[in-house]
């Protein structure tokens, strides 16, 4: 894929000064994200038996990468996409209560990416969960959390912007809440990117809500795998992202399923199949705790903060020989 360079792009900060930025973006930024939401980190895995059914399936096409562990004869394993079922697991397993949740560093593999400014074959990013009760199940439970995490993004981007004066703040005082069929009905004529670019570009920074489930055209706004998520409780957060001039996704996040909204977006999504997996499974007979969660990503974040006009600027991947080329002879300094 080709990528974007800003006219007179040029980093502020050499490599060796990126890395250590790097470093102080994520420490501060984790931190703060923890405290501000009672989360304790945890080990995660890197692969996970699919038997199992904690892989997540992302928008439910991308392949993982498998490989077969010859200690167990061959057993076939995946690198995970995320954690998301993975957390709600963990959170009865480790005994956390309610109010209570854990983050973790999650890295990831996903092959069949379409790489270019802010996708890479690689990602890394916090993921998090905490119990809620069933009760809170609800949008105004959902408002709260998001505009925690929104506050922890602001913090980072004062205490970063106090550390590097190049760095402007960007980042307006409050995120605006709408869903996605709001968008829709705002701007028929436009594709659901289209959308966000024009909403973020209006308000700075946007929760949009309810992504998964079907629109008045008969799409969805984007895809949403069925067994983690509750499709009218999530949503992106979303920042106009001035150096590309693009709408630029920080993290997903949402109420996860209960028994009713799993059995409803399992038939939806035509995965019936896999109510007797052992996770849905566990979902449908109620004995796994109700979360809220999400995940977000650390190099996104960076880039983010940092003004860097690429990814590969903020984090160790593989691109094109043509990204490289471009990026060499703009003077990027792909890491």
């Amino acid at each position: 894929m080709s990528i974007q360079i800003p006219e007179q792009y040029q980093s502020a900060l050499s490599i060796r000064e990126t890395e250590v930025a790097i470093k102080t973006v994520k420490d501060f930024f984790e931190r703060t994200l923890a405290e501000n939401l009672n989360l304790t980190r945890v080990s995660a895995p890197l692969f996970l038996p699919p038997e199992t059914g904690l892989n997540d399936d992302l928008n439910g096409v991308e392949r993982p990468v498998s490989f077969g562990i010859r200690e167990q004869g061959e057993r076939k394993v995946e690198i995970v996409h995320s954690l998301a079922k993975w957390k709600r697991h963990a959170l009865k397993r480790y005994e956390f209560q309610h109010g209570e949740g854990l983050y973790t560093d999650m890295n990831a593999i996903r092959r069949d990416e379409d790489t270019d400014n802010i996708h890479s074959i690689f990602v890394d990013q916090w993921d998090w969960e905490k119990i809620i009760r069933k009760e809170e199940r609800n949008e105004e439970t959902l408002k709260k959390v998001v505009n925690q995490v929104y506050r922890s993004l602001e913090e980072t981007e004062d205490y970063m912007s106090n550390l590097y004066p190049y760095i402007k703040k960007s980042l307006p005082q409050d995120i605006h809440f709408i869903t996605t069929s709001e968008l829709e009905e705002r701007y028929p004529e436009h594709t659901p990117k289209e959308r966000e670019y024009l909403a973020v570009k209006e308000y700075g920074a946007i929760f949009l809500m309810q992504i998964g489930d079907k629109l008045r055209n008969g799409e969805p706004h984007d895809g949403r795998a069925p067994d983690y998520d509750d499709w009218s409780l999530n949503g992106d957060i979303i920042v106009y992202y001035p150096i590309l001039d693009i709408a630029l996704e920080l993290s997903s996040m949402g109420i996860r399923v209960d028994e009713k909204a799993l059995e409803e977006q399992l038939a939806k999504a035509g995965c019936e199949e896999r109510k007797n997996l052992p996770f849905q499974k566990a979902v449908l007979e109620g004995k796994l705790p109700y979360t809220i969660g999400g995940g977000i990503g650390q190099s996104r974040i960076c880039m983010f903060f940092l003004k860097k006009a690429h990814i590969g600027e903020v984090q160790s991947s593989i691109w094109t020989d043509e990204t490289m080329e471009s990026a060499q002879k703009a003077g990027l300094h792909i890491l």
